[in-house]
């Protein structure tokens, strides 16, 4: 057994900002007693500007964002998914990447983000990923003491062979960063999460960002913990907060041993 703990904030394009923010809740989840703590989708920084990106952007070693959430599981004994960040690998390439820490403050593993979502949702909402991020090509897995965990970010919920693939490895556990759009949020956001959840027999940890922010994008909130038979364990409404949970490894097993869908290499 072991507690989890879903951050939601409604980011801006002021990293230092957002990091007090950030700061604030974690030492909030420390006080529910947690053991792992899971921050939402570009939770230091949140824009679509690719020259601003560009300009302000810097390498994880650079990262004060980074720094100082390693500094905080460091102090604290916390396992740590900073949701993601967006980071500069080459003189024009970005890439948004998950970040798992550890108890120690060491970076225990990263993911970047596979699907970019390129979508026009209406004449005036359209988002152009691709344009602004070079895309992840691994599925990633990190061994908590509790059990494997699956790495993802938001537009890859809507993949669900992804999912399935992280399940065959082992994964009991997936981490769903988001800041799904007001719009798809409120139709799709609990049925897939769920559906990820069900198909997959696994915990589901999904923060999200939500509210209206700098550069006037919506986005839906409602950061949820499923449970491997798909009820949700903890929803967070439309304002930052965090949520925590108890979660048991073992349900995973026993639902697995019930309806035996997932199989292992």
């Amino acid at each position: 057994m072991f507690r989890v703990s879903c951050i939601q904030l409604c980011s801006s394009d002021n990293v230092e900002y957002n990091l007090i923010k950030t700061k604030r809740l974690i030492l909030k989840a420390v006080k529910q007693r947690t053991n792992f703590i899971l921050t939402p989708e570009v939770s230091s920084k949140i824009s679509l500007n690719k020259k601003k990106l560009l300009r302000t952007a810097t390498s994880m070693d650079k990262d004060l964002y980074l720094h100082e959430i390693r500094s905080l599981a460091k102090k604290y004994k916390k396992w740590i998914l900073i949701g993601s960040l967006i980071l500069k690998i080459g003189k024009n390439k970005l890439v948004n990447r998950s970040i798992l820490i550890s108890p120690k403050g060491r970076i225990k593993c990263y993911y970047d983000k596979i699907h970019m979502y390129d979508a026009k949702l209406s004449k005036n909402e359209k988002y152009f990923e691709s344009k602004l991020f070079k895309s992840g090509n691994k599925i990633k897995l990190a061994k908590l003491p509790w059990g494997k965990l699956g790495l993802s970010i938001c537009y890859d919920l809507r993949f669900p062979g992804m999912y399935k693939k992280m399940s065959k490895l082992g994964a009991m556990f997936i981490s769903v960063p988001s800041a799904f759009t007001e719009t798809t949020g409120r139709k799709h956001w609990h049925t897939l999460l769920k559906a990820r959840a069900i198909e997959n027999i696994s915990y589901v940890f999904a923060p999200g960002q939500a509210g209206k922010h700098c550069n006037g994008r919506k986005t839906y909130g409602h950061s949820l913990i499923v449970s491997p038979d798909g009820k949700i364990l903890k929803e967070l409404g439309k304002k930052e907060g965090v949520i925590t949970t108890t979660v048991n490894p073992k349900l995973v097993i026993k639902l697995r041993k019930i309806i035996p869908s997932v199989s292992f290499h």
